[in-house]
């Protein structure tokens, strides 16, 4: 029998009176702790305090005294967070009648009327270790079971079946490839500019790992019992208590600026949290690159003390396993899969054992990485590498040999950054560990992007990338000394943050390199000039008119030889793909092949029409049109309106495209608009086929805008006999994958627009992003001259937004200039736009080109 309901205004009273204890209560925790931050203080203080709210209220309902109310998961361990949720399980010795299942739901209903964010389960002892069994999570969360009320003994009862069905073995799997999926999911890198401090790897998730197996095999509950086991040292328990206060402290904070639960770093919080934490700007940094350079080191040791920890574990809970050690050389030996040194002291005697125990990874496949005290006593005499170390022959050759090992280069260099080796063989590392990069589109701390154009480089080598890479794959193959750009990747970005062209610094840096490691002057030329030139190609590609010929001959004078070229062209591919996701498309790496190739045959002799390949493009065009079943010279009466410009400026199947919408129409009265989906660019490819009109750029922006499109390119074009023929690569920003959608509506709805002279659609007013609100771009507008001084090149750098082009073309509708050609470019959320413009009043010396920069500047501001 279950005691009788309590009466609605008892519970109604208790409500209220729990609701006001906790924010009384919740206020009292804050202001302590911002007079005196500890986080045991802090964390304990709020569980305690919401124990005593969920008591009265399950005391209030009078649920019946033979089940147990039992608190799970992180507030089962006794610590809540400001905004965390609280989990609860109600355990029943047998499955609930309907009596208690109305109880349970008013109890649950009056824990979230006081505040509570309650995730709750219901179950008995059997269904709790059938849950456990099927789900790893519910198995976590039962682990740190703490019992708060109800029958003792059926809580005991439960413990004991959990303990006795508990298998250490599996759970230790498990979990462990519970954080390989979760390492996944963050890229395996804990240096993204916007880390999760709970779920990230470095964050306090790998710490609660490290405290769950040990608590589930019985090897302790904190980081003192791991050091009385000898499973880490002393000083390691110190340092990784030290930590885990510092990651409480940031979450708690983090909680309290976004006031519910965030736990990602947000560019939105990183400023505040620095200054919450006691972090000061520096004459180079601000407080928020302070703070998360701290936060950084503090995520690679608890990655390093992760591993560490993890096999200690695995020895502990695998005694048998494996056989006896195999002997590698006088220094190392295998021991189950792990590379071992064979005696404590061995980095003592031989300081070069700290360079080959890298090596010795590479050359035999069956390691999968380092025994515990191997990586323990790498991290400790990690120092003993110094300027004589560096100088020594030996260590430059293991260094140059690592670099040109057929496998394991980024796994090894990876590990090497993880463990200090890195920073403490090449100096001018330490400046970039771990610094950020505040520019919007790097999505990585400078390190970090490096070993990522490390790997993108690498996979240009590997046969199980050929397929995403066909051509990369083709010419790294061929060319000679592959190792070169490996060492050029690693020094291309190496003098990001000192102030000045990273590219001129980072060259010096190259060539100490090489000199010091012997390379012969043909390579030390070859990777010095790729340093300083990284980002040559980038520009050339996406930010000057590379369907003239004078551009891409400026191009093939600054590469001189198609070695250089093919590196450059490999570097920069892989660079751009390692800056962040969002930045590479499709059409970013037609615009770089296209130059490659165009200046290839411009290296071989080409003239410059044959180098941009007009004559092929037109036959390849001839070709397409043929294959679509169109007879021979149809395409005539369109062409002969067409300059080189137009033919050097759209591909074969771009030409082949227009000229299979127009050719029976090339003096149409009415304008004409196609679209269709761009599968490589996740995009909207809209032709517009119109007789030149005011302001038709203007119009165009406008109404692309208003749809909500970025337009990533744009190809102007007048013909011989005045009509306008423009093309647009869109994307819709959120990623839309259903362009087939708008295509009808953009055809029939642009084409009625054009129909009708009116005043231009204007774009609607989106957000900003969070990235460009907190780091600003200072808008840049230049508008020079070209070298016949008859037309002029508008260059302009922003902070990407809605309507932004529109805003361009109405300032130089304004001023009565005439759009030639424009190239738009955008990095992530930064815009980098060119524009071919003429126009009666721009001169040389002309205060109207001022006037105009200035109005550009105003409305390009934020």
């Amino acid at each position: 029998m279950h005691p009788a309901p309590e009466p609605a205004d008892a519970i109604q009273s208790a409500i209220a009176d729990a609701r006001e204890d906790l924010a009384r209560g919740r206020a009292r925790i804050r202001a302590a702790y911002e007079a005196h931050p500890a986080t045991s203080r802090m964390l304990r203080g709020r569980a305690h305090l919401v124990d005593e709210a969920i008591l009265r209220l399950w005391r209030a309902c009078a649920m019946p005294g033979d089940i147990a109310l039992v608190a799970v998961g992180g507030y089962g361990r006794g610590e809540l967070f400001p905004c965390s949720d609280v989990d609860l399980m109600i355990l029943l010795p047998s499955a609930a009648d309907g009596a208690l299942q109305a109880r349970l739901a008013t109890l649950v209903g009056a824990l979230w009327d006081i505040g509570l964010e309650i995730g709750h389960s219901v179950r008995t002892p059997d269904e709790c270790i059938e849950a456990a069994e099927q789900d790893i999570t519910v198995q976590t969360n039962l682990l740190e079971a703490r019992f708060l009320d109800g029958n003792r003994e059926l809580f005991g009862e439960f413990v004991k079946r959990y303990r006795a069905s508990l298998d250490v073995r599996e759970f230790f799997k498990a979990k462990q490839l519970e954080q390989e999926r979760r390492y996944a999911r963050f890229e395996d890198t804990p240096y993204s500019l916007e880390p999760n401090c709970k779920e990230s790897p470095g964050g306090l998730r790998d710490m609660q790992m490290l405290g769950w197996i040990a608590r589930a095999a019985g090897l302790g509950r904190n980081w003192q019992d791991l050091a009385r086991r000898r499973l880490i040292t002393g000083a390691e328990a110190r340092d990784l208590r030290s930590i885990e206060r510092f990651l409480q402290h940031v979450r708690i904070r983090l909680h309290y600026l976004a006031g519910r639960m965030e736990d990602r770093l947000l560019f939105d919080y990183q400023e505040k949290l620095a200054h919450a934490m006691g972090f000061e700007a520096t004459a180079a940094k601000r407080a928020s690159e302070v703070f998360m350079q701290h936060y950084y080191i503090n995520a690679k040791k608890i990655t390093l003390t992760n591993t560490i920890l993890l096999q200690n574990y695995a020895g502990e809970i695998f005694p048998a396993r494996g056989g006896p050690a195999i002997v590698i050389n006088e220094r190392f030996q295998a021991v189950r899969e792990l590379l071992d040194m064979r005696d404590e002291d061995v980095f003592e005697r031989h300081p070069s054992a700290l360079l080959e125990c890298f090596l010795i990874l590479q050359q035999r496949s069956e390691l999968t990485g380092m025994t515990a005290r191997t990586l323990r006593a790498l991290w400790l005499n990690r120092t003993r590498i110094n300027a004589a170390f560096r100088a020594d022959p030996k260590n430059r050759a293991l260094f140059l040999e690592i670099l040109q090992q057929k496998r394991g280069i980024v796994h090894e260099f990876r590990r090497m950054n993880q463990y200090g080796i890195l920073s403490a063989y090449l100096p001018p590392w330490r400046r970039i560990l771990c610094q950020m990069q505040h520019d919007l589109f790097h999505v990585y701390t400078v390190d970090q992007h490096i070993l990522m154009v490390l790997r993108n480089v690498r996979r240009f080598m590997m046969g199980e990338h050929a397929h995403e890479y066909p051509l990369m794959t083709r010419l790294m193959l061929g060319f000679h000394r592959q190792w070169l750009l490996y060492v050029a990747a690693l020094f291309h970005d190496i003098a990001k943050g000192r102030g000045g062209d990273h590219s001129r610094l980072g060259m010096g840096e190259a060539r100490e390199f090489c000199e010091h490691h012997g390379l012969a002057p043909e390579d030390r030329d070859l990777v010095v000039w790729l340093v300083a030139h990284h980002l040559t190609m980038s520009h050339y590609a996406q930010k000057e008119d590379t369907s003239d010929p004078a551009v891409v001959g400026r191009f093939a004078e600054a590469v001189q030889s198609e070695r250089r070229l093919v590196a450059l062209y490999l570097l920069t591919h892989a660079d751009i793909r390692g800056t962040s996701p969002k930045v590479w498309n499709g059409w970013k790496g037609k615009l770089l092949e296209d130059l490659f190739f165009a200046t290839q045959r411009l290296l071989r002799g080409a003239t410059p029409q044959q180098a941009l390949g007009l004559d092929d493009r037109q036959e390849d065009a001839r070709a397409l049109l043929r294959y679509y079943g169109l007879r021979p010279g149809v395409e005539d009466a369109l062409w002969a309106q067409l300059d080189a410009v137009y033919f050097m400026r759209h591909s074969p199947e771009e030409i082949a495209w227009h000229s299979r919408t127009l050719y029976f129409r090339p003096d149409a009265e009415e304008p004409v608009v196609k679209a269709r989906v761009a599968e490589e660019d996740h995009g909207v490819q809209v032709m517009v086929f119109t007789r030149d009109q005011k302001d038709l750029f203007v119009r165009l922006t406008g109404f692309f805008g208003r749809l909500g499109f970025s337009i990533l390119d744009a190809k102007v074009h007048t013909t011989r006999h005045g009509y306008a023929l423009d093309s647009f690569m869109l994307q819709d920003p959120g990623n839309d994958p259903h362009y087939r959608d708008v295509i009808n509506l953009i055809e029939h709805e642009l084409t009625e627009r054009l129909k009708k002279p009116g005043a231009p659609d204007r774009p609607a007013e989106g957000r900003l992003s969070r990235h460009v609100k907190h780091f600003p771009i200072t808008p840049q507008v230049s508008l020079e001259p070209d070298e016949s001084g008859k037309q002029f090149i508008l260059s302009l750098t922003a902070a990407d937004r809605p309507g932004l082009l529109f805003a361009v073309a109405e300032v130089l509708a304004r001023n009565e200039i005439r759009l030639h050609t424009a190239k738009i470019a955008t990095l992530g959320e930064r815009v980098e736009d060119t524009f071919l413009v003429s126009g009666a009043g721009l001169t040389r010396n002309d205060a109207h080109v001022v006037r105009i920069e200035r109005e550009l500047l105003e409305r390009l501001q934020i």
